[in-house]
């Protein structure tokens, strides 16, 4: 039976939803108009925030410096001593795409730079998030040195000082928002932790891995391990970092985008893992014709749906495999468990909206979800799913082998996830007993006997924190996108891929994807997206 909190109600937007106008900067529009860029492709890039023909370089020689990511250096030299006295390493992962990703590529690369390096998976339903005392007690048997935290440990103050008990040190190489208290930690490599100046705030967890990797083989490099001509190819794993940092959906800011470029322009060439080609074969893509949806709508789920259902052994196998047939034979596995996690969410998806319709949950201002027989390792689909029918923060839950409550939420702009449950353990204490996260999802666990008080709770720290014009739905206006009659008769709305260097959209009366180049003489075929909006409907349209 499907148990909802439907919290205090506010009065339903009366206004269909609003089109709000992305800002441009005009100085910025005008400069790169300037340097010769197009006009029209001008006002794209300023409305993204590029200021300058410098931010459209996507060669690796753009990326930012590793000496300006805070301890990356320094987790590089205590790696390197790792390294000359041999002891053993231990990355432990999590149990989603970038996690397996940056797991993949610790192991990798760690190994062609010399290390004795070995990883243990957690089992999401045993052993629950991040570094925890019972995963240190089973890590410990593998008799590590080290413990490397790849895309998670920021929040694991108790597995870490477990580990500390036990003369386990641990590096802490993770992205995730930090709380007010830091792990006791040997080393954290975090761009968003405090003292830490480092543009990029959005680096996935592989990303941040891959700046680790880099900053050691410089060290190994200056203490004459290797030359500069010898040394292992780092890029050589750009397609992980690429798909890892897609499959995070993490803003592609200006780094972000030089990382996954690099990614792809592998991928097209047939320079990748084994793996990863085994993953776009049986997805049905061309990987020489890779594209960033490739990587967050085909390859990504596969890899997810076995930290969903299983754990992630199969998929991080999957990416380190050399052999190509044994790739595709896990590549399969994989695939068959992405059916199984489909078919599983359906019908929790089915359960969620059949009850939800029938209660007017549609006026509230956040919903929560439990169901006794839901599968913990779906819940945060169904949360996403709920989310975008009512543009509402939603989290959903299951029971976990333990008897608790497992939550995995999902939310909408204007409403910061993680500080909203940050104030409800801050207003509630020992309502919620774990929790971690980032702005649009947040994972959290509660005990069953919780579960009554927890949705007023979320919904009194929503009232408090969220924007009030957070609910009336407003559909960004971005006036970059443009209507070419000659795809059919209702036209078409493009915008630019950067990654592809191509236009795409949707057809205006089918939906269906589209891709064109820029006509030799755009002037007849343009129509602004403000003037066209209410005449074609286009604002409805999927993707904008």
């Amino acid at each position: 039976m499907l148990e909802h909190s439907l919290t205090r109600p506010m009065p339903a937007p009366t206004d269909p939803p609003r089109l709000r106008r992305r800002a441009i900067s005009d100085p910025a529009r005008q400069a790169l108009e300037a340097a010769g860029v197009d006009p029209v492709l001008a006002r794209l890039f300023a409305a993204r925030g590029v200021a300058d023909t410098r931010d459209l370089d996507t060669g690796l020689d753009a990326l930012l410096p590793v000496s300006a990511l805070h301890n990356a250096e320094a987790m590089a030299g205590l790696l390197a001593e790792a390294i000359a006295a041999r002891q053993r390493l231990l990355i432990v992962g999590d149990y989603d795409a970038d996690g397996a990703t940056a797991a993949a590529l610790g192991l990798l690369a760690l190994r062609a730079l010399g290390a004795e390096v070995d990883h243990l998976v957690p089992n999401r339903f045993d052993m629950g998030y991040g570094l925890t005392p019972p995963l240190v007690a089973l890590a410990a048997q593998r008799r590590p040195h080290i413990i490397i935290t790849v895309d998670n440990g920021i929040a694991s103050l108790d597995g870490v000082a477990e580990a500390n008990r036990r003369g386990i040190r641990v590096l802490v190489p993770d992205p995730h928002l930090p709380g007010a208290e830091l792990p006791e930690a040997q080393c954290i490599v975090n761009p968003n932790q405090p003292g830490c100046s480092f543009p990029s705030k959005c680096l996935a967890g592989v990303g941040v891995m891959f700046y680790v990797l880099l900053a050691l083989r410089a060290e190994l490099r200056r203490r004459g391990h290797f030359g500069e001509a010898e040394q292992p190819r780092l890029d050589a794993l750009l397609d992980l970092v690429a798909l890892g940092t897609v499959a995070d959906l993490v803003p592609l800011d200006r780094n972000n985008r030089i990382l996954v470029a690099g990614g792809l322009e592998r991928m097209r060439a047939g320079r990748m893992q084994p793996g990863v080609a085994a993953l776009f074969r049986v997805a049905g893509r061309e990987a020489r014709q890779a594209r960033a949806a490739d990587l967050g709508f085909a390859l990504g789920p596969r890899i997810n749906a076995a930290g969903r259902l299983t754990d992630m052994t199969v998929g991080i196998e999957c990416l380190t495999t050399d052999d190509p047939d044994r790739a595709i034979d896990l590549a399969r596995q994989l695939d068959q468990l992405n059916r199984e996690r489909r078919a599983i969410e359906a019908d929790m998806q089915l359960d969620a909206l059949t009850e939800l319709d029938a209660s007017g949950v549609a006026n509230q201002r956040s919903i929560t979800l439990f169901n006794e027989t839901w599968h913990p390792g779906v819940v945060g689909l169904v949360a996403s799913r709920v989310k975008e029918k009512y543009h509402r923060p939603t989290v959903a839950f299951a029971r976990n082998t333990a008897g608790l409550l497992r939550g995995s939420g999902r939310s909408i702009a204007g409403v910061h996830l993680r500080d909203t449950l940050d104030l409800v353990t801050k207003a509630a204490p020992g309502l919620v007993q774990r929790f971690g996260g980032h702005a649009m999802a947040a994972g959290l666990t509660l005990a069953r006997d919780a579960w009554p008080a927890f949705g007023p709770a979320l919904d009194r720290a929503v009232a408090e924190l969220a924007d009030p014009g957070a609910f009336h739905g407003a559909i960004a206006k971005r006036t970059i996108h443009w209507l070419f009659p000659d795809h059919g008769p209702a036209g078409a709305w493009l915008r630019w891929d950067e990654v592809q260097g191509a236009w795409t959209g949707w057809d205006a009366a089918t939906a269906a994807p589209v891709k064109a180049a820029w006509p030799e003489s755009r002037a007849p075929w343009r129509k602004a997206f403000d003037d066209a909006a209410e005449r074609r409907g286009a604002v409805m349209h999927p993707g904008f």
